[in-house]
This record gives C-alpha cells, sequence and structure tokens, in this order.
C-alpha cells in the first residue's frame, strides 16, 4: 500500500512537473489542481445546500438592475476573450485542420495563452448564474446538472490550460465565447423590463446557433482522428464528446419546443439538460389586459420555459427579473 501511495505521488509530480507547459506554472491557481477542485466542491455545496437553506424563510431578493449589470459586464468580457482568440491566432496563422500548439515564448504564443487563462477565469465568474438563482429562490432551476456543468468546467479548462494552453481546441473556446456574447445580451435585455422584448425577437435561434456551435465543434476535433496532427489527443477527444452530449441535449430542447408543437399546443420536453433558456411569448399581463388593466409592473415574469433554465440562465429566471421578486406561480395562486 506504501508503495502505490509513492508510485501515484511520484505520477503526480511528474505529471505537475515535467509533463505541464511551464509557462503556465506560476501563474495563479495553476502550481496545482487543488484550489480549483476545492473551489468547485465548494460550489456545488453552497448552491445545493447551504444557499437554499439559508434563504429557506427569506424573501427572494430584488435583482433586477444587479441583473442587468452583471449580463452586461459577460457581456463585454466575453468579447473580449473573443477578441484575444482571434488576435492570438485564430484570425491569423492558426490551422483550421490542425493546429499544434506553441509552447514558445514568442509574444503570439504568451497571448493565447494568457488569453485561455482568462477564459479558464470567465468559468468561475459564471458561477453567480446560479447565485442569482439562490438569491432569488428559485432553486428549482439549480439543478444537478446545472451543478455538475458550472462545477466541473473550471477543472476541464484548467487542465487544457495547465498542459495545452493554445492550439487545436482553443477553436471551441472561440466559438464558446461567442455564444456567450449573444447569450448574456439576451439575458441583459430580457431583464431591461417587457418593453424591450421586440429587440430580442431573435430568440428561436438562439438554440439553433448553439446546435450549429456542437456540429462545428465536434467537426472540428474529430477530424484529428483522420490526419497527423501533433496536437494531444486525449483534448481531442474530450472536447469532441462534449459537443456530441450537448448537441443531443440542445436538439431534444430544439425538437420539443420549436418542431413538435401543434397549434397552442406545447409538448415539453422531459430533458433538463438542455441550458438555452428562451422567453415564452404569453406574459402575465394578459388577464389585466382582458379586464381593461393595465399589467403591472412584474410584467417581468413572462416565461423562460423552465426545464431549460437549468445551465446558464443566470437569474432572469421566468424571463424578465420581478421587481418585487414574486413569481407568476405565487400571484396566480394570491
Amino acid at each position: 500500500m506504501a508503495q502505490i501511495a509513492r508510485d501515484f505521488v511520484h505520477f503526480y509530480r511528474d505529471l505537475m512537473d515535467n509533463k505541464s507547459d511551464p509557462r503556465v506554472n506560476h501563474w495563479p491557481m495553476m502550481s496545482s489542481p487543488l484550489p480549483t477542485i476545492a473551489i468547485c466542491i465548494t460550489y456545488a455545496y453552497l448552491a445545493k445546500v447551504v444557499g437554499p437553506r439559508v434563504m429557506e424563510n427569506r424573501k427572494p431578493f430584488n435583482l433586477r438592475n444587479i441583473l442587468i449589470g452583471y449580463n452586461a459586464f459577460q457581456t463585454v468580457f466575453s468579447t473580449w476573450i473573443f477578441y484575444e482568440y482571434l488576435m492570438s491566432g485564430w484570425a491569423g496563422e492558426y490551422s483550421f485542420r490542425c493546429q499544434p500548439v506553441d509552447y514558445s515564448y514568442s509574444p503570439m504564443a504568451l497571448r493565447m495563452a494568457n488569453t485561455c487563462w482568462w477564459y479558464y477565469f470567465s468559468k468561475f465568474t459564471e458561477f453567480f448564474d446560479t447565485l442569482f438563482f439562490v438569491l432569488r429562490k428559485k432553486n428549482e432551476h439549480v439543478s444537478y446538472l446545472h451543478v455538475i456543468h458550472h462545477g466541473v468546467m473550471p477543472f476541464s479548462v484548467w487542465m487544457g490550460l495547465k498542459f495545452a494552453p493554445g492550439g487545436h481546441s482553443t477553436f471551441f473556446a472561440l466559438l464558446n465565447t461567442f455564444v456567450h456574447i449573444v447569450m448574456y445580451f439576451y439575458y441583459m435585455v430580457a431583464a431591461l423590463g417587457p418593453e424591450y422584448r421586440r429587440f430580442i425577437w431573435w430568440k428561436k435561434y438562439l438554440t439553433s446557433m448553439q446546435m450549429v456551435q456542437f456540429v462545428m465543434i465536434m467537426t472540428h476535433q474529430f477530424q484529428l482522428l483522420f490526419t497527423e496532427c501533433d496536437y494531444p489527443k486525449s483534448f481531442m477527444v474530450w472536447i469532441g464528446l462534449h459537443g456530441i452530449l450537448f448537441l443531443f441535449l440542445f436538439s431534444d430542447y430544439y425538437k420539443s419546443n420549436y418542431l413538435a408543437k401543434s397549434g397552442k399546443s406545447k409538448k415539453s420536453s422531459q430533458n433538463g439538460g438542455a441550458c438555452m433558456p428562451v422567453l415564452d411569448d404569453t406574459t402575465d399581463g394578459n388577464a389585466n389586459r382582458a379586464n381593461g388593466k393595465a399589467p403591472p409592473h412584474s410584467d417581468y415574469d413572462s416565461a423562460y420555459i423552465k426545464p431549460y433554465s437549468s445551465c446558464y440562465s443566470n437569474g432572469t429566471s421566468n424571463g424578465y427579473v420581478s421587481s418585487n421578486g414574486v413569481s407568476r406561480e405565487t400571484r396566480k395562486t394570491q
């Protein structure tokens, strides 16, 4: 048993010291995977246990202005990361056919590695998506899939940054940050209120864009199975499997909410894994309008399709952020 322990320690030290990229070893959070793992485990515990318990006997927070600011920040942050990925190689010398990692200390190679670190950091900022759900007592959206997705991504990206900060699989991050630009901009406009709904008429195409993204990721990664390329095959397979998983989930969502509906009926998928919520077309002001009354200010609560707000949505649950923190279901019972 002692020998097994020694062998494991030797393997771990060799992996961390000799197999990793020495350029990033002294960067924040990069010398060891333990801080990242600890933060991810703590996140999961707070999201599923501590947070709901603390909020159990408290009223939901009114976070409308915070959510507008948060989504605006994430939109700008994602735009900057996307730009850096382009300028670090994808808009220039990078090959879409085969792109090895440049482990040199050239300015361009270091810029790409630095961009990868900021992409890694962005996975932690996305923890606020869950925090806003918890503070608004939208615990039904903090599913195990939501927590696993957000909790695993930082470590997954850490592995890529530690051993291959650049090259072929950064195409995944390039596409992902572009999608996040559109996604967080959508959330920001949704949080502004119902009067801005006309500006997000393109909500249906968000899911289509996601599926196109995953097809592109799969195609780009798995092409290396049929060609020689000096890029770690393990990372290629890992990213390609991500594409397959999420393509399945989003395809199920798209079929259930755009292809399978007939007339006014809409079959809601039981697959809670699809992560891109969209606004429902109904509003809580309908009953008031029918009675000749103006809709209440909390018309914000026009619904996101609930089963699909489990991963990326961040507190603009039910379409808009309610100014009084009262959900549509609660109002119906009053």
